[in-house]
């Protein structure tokens, strides 16, 4: 019985005792990753999306064939550079730029795929971005999108995004307020 109590104990140290330099290393590492003081920053800010004019801000690169007889406009692929500011005044100071793509991906309602990075261009945040990747139901008046990730200050971004129109044309341009609640 001592014999066996023994090999057993033997055992254990041979299994336990590789792993436990490992295990400790990988605690260590997920305690910093989860430990670490997190930020949460909420920021407000005006989004002018311009399809129209001598200058438009949006401009549609893309749609399938039955895009034109579709009521969603289903299959079309526009890229952005809007410009975000202050207020819903266009010409109050501009805090930054959403880049990147939208495209209509639904067709039982006028539903956008976003897939933009908000880079800030003035003020506490200038140089960092978030990017926010979602579906946007633009008929409805508040939309949550998710925030993703981030740049700068917001590096490992994670949060979410409200979306509300302020106004909108018949021909699709439109002002949209956004609040960001963004936790980095």
């Amino acid at each position: 019985m001592a014999n066996l109590s023994i090999s057993f104990f033997f055992l254990f140290l041979l299994a336990a005792l590789p792993w436990t330099r490992t295990l400790d290393a990988k605690k260590t590492v997920i305690c910093r990753r989860h430990c670490r003081k997190q930020t949460v920053t909420k920021i407000q800010f005006y989004f002018h999306d311009t399809i129209t004019g001598k200058n438009p801000s949006a401009i549609k690169v893309a749609e399938a064939p039955s895009s034109t007889n579709s009521p969603t406009l289903f299959g079309t692929v526009s890229i952005a550079d809007d410009p975000l500011t202050e207020t819903p005044d266009p010409k109050s100071k501009e805090v930054g730029r959403a880049q990147g793509l939208y495209s209509s991906a639904a067709q039982q309602e006028v539903g956008l795929l976003m897939t933009l990075t908000y880079v800030f261009t003035a003020g506490k945040f200038n140089g960092s971005s978030v990017v926010i990747v979602g579906k946007n139901s633009i008929m409805n008046k508040v939309r949550e999108l998710p925030v993703v990730g981030g740049t700068g200050a917001f590096r490992f971004a994670r949060g979410y995004a409200l979306a509300s129109t302020y106004w909108a044309n018949n021909v699709g341009d439109a002002i949209v307020g956004y609040n960001l609640t963004v936790i980095h």
